[in-house]
């Protein structure tokens, strides 16, 4: 499609990136092919050397793959986007890419547990230290910064607890002091928010989450600028190989085409799920940034154009009335994963969040009594009455 940056959100969403073929396909093709033959000994020369545009091998050049780049870059409003096996595929190639040894990292506390696990168990093996601070806390990020600090990492809003950090606060400290900043987007997609209009250099997706929507299947992406993602991060996976499959991202495209329409009723049915977890007695603390309790409301509100997905709560009572909760739903899945069509929950002290130490959770706000729930496309009133059954 030409001149995609005219397009408004939602057509890029089912148009950009597409580039017919010979045959003429209205849907974009899946291209399930290891390599790509040359007319010449030549032409595959120029291809090899990049002299020449085009597929060499589907490692790190695919049709298909390519498409799903191009829509997701035009939807975050990117120069280039670098496609991986799964979320944390992406975040991995980021660091390979762009860090070295006596680099340093600040990331918020409130990622991920896979995400905590990366930075302090294995990138701190090739010589990469990191700090981990309080995600909310412009200070904390300030105090943490050093000489060598190459790379500010936050996810907005955060897994489980849903704390909103300020992207363009962020940003401007990481430019600062010669760093850059990256945004892990999956709650959002670029559907509710775009850290790159905000300052952010780099956006991580999940693509595995609300781009799919409905749990098909595994992947990631790489936001960001032409030089850092379009080289750096290329290189690094087209030499190491962290590859997106041509199936999985055909299923990402259907899944952009409808992701916005999708995130609407997300948001219209957490939003009703989290007024109604506030009014009973049974729930000490309810995480939602669409409740004007949530400390960070308003910068959701100004940073954001929808709350999301994702609530998260307190049960009185710790692990023993948590679980008691997650055990009595009849229809809401017990899986770890998030942003289904269908209704997740999941107990992140011992899944998500269960590799790190009980001192990180404890920082984290990560406590026995909290869950996580996906607020999926069912009636909202039988999600209701399904967490009402573990309650009573």
């Amino acid at each position: 499609m030409q001149d995609d940056l005219t397009f408004e959100f939602d057509t890029l969403a089912v148009r950009a990136g597409q580039v017919r073929g010979i045959e003429g396909e209205h849907a974009e093709p899946i291209y399930p092919t290891s390599s790509f033959a040359f007319a010449s000994a030549a032409e595959a020369a120029a291809r090899f050397s990049g002299a020449q545009p085009g597929n060499i091998y589907s490692r790190f050049t695919n049709p298909t793959v390519r498409t799903f780049q191009d829509r997701l870059a035009a939807l975050e409003g990117g120069q280039a986007c670098v496609a991986t096996s799964s979320g944390m595929a992406a975040i991995l190639s980021t660091c390979m890419a762009l860090l070295q040894q006596g680099d340093h990292i600040v990331c918020s506390q409130a990622v991920f547990g896979s995400t905590v696990s990366l930075f302090e168990r294995y990138m701190t093996r090739f010589g990469i230290t990191v700090d981990f601070v309080e995600q909310v806390e412009l200070a904390s990020w300030a105090a943490a910064i050093k000489p060598a600090t190459r790379l500010l990492f936050a996810e907005t809003p955060s897994n489980p607890l849903t704390e909103v950090a300020d992207i363009r606060a962020l940003a401007d400290l990481a430019h600062a002091h010669g760093a850059v900043l990256a945004v892990d987007n999956c709650f959002c997609t670029p559907a509710l928010q775009r850290p790159l209009e905000l300052g952010a250099d780099l956006v991580i997706h999940s693509a595995t989450k609300y781009l799919d929507g409905q749990g098909r299947c595994v992947g990631g992406a790489v936001v960001g600028d032409a030089e850092r993602v379009g080289k750096d991060v290329f290189g690094f996976l087209r030499t190491a190989g962290p590859t997106m499959s041509p199936f999985n991202a055909w299923v990402f495209l259907k899944g952009l085409e409808t992701l916005r329409l999708r995130l609407r009723a997300h948001c219209e049915n957490a939003q009703r799920l989290a007024e109604w977890l506030e009014a009973q007695p049974q729930i000490a603390r309810v995480y939602y940034p669409g409740l004007a309790s949530h400390p960070q409301h308003e910068l959701a509100r100004r940073q954001q154009s929808g709350f999301g997905g994702i609530v998260s709560f307190d049960v009185k009572g710790g692990q023993e009335a948590a679980w008691r909760v997650v055990d009595a739903t009849r229809m809401i899945s017990i899986t770890a994963n998030l942003g289904d069509a269908k209704t997740t929950i999941t107990h992140p002290a011992t899944t998500t969040h269960a590799r790190i130490t009980p001192q990180q959770r404890a920082d984290a706000g990560i406590g026995d009594g909290l869950l996580r729930v996906s607020v999926g496309l069912e009636a909202v009133d039988d999600i209701i009455a399904d967490l009402a059954h573990g309650l009573g």
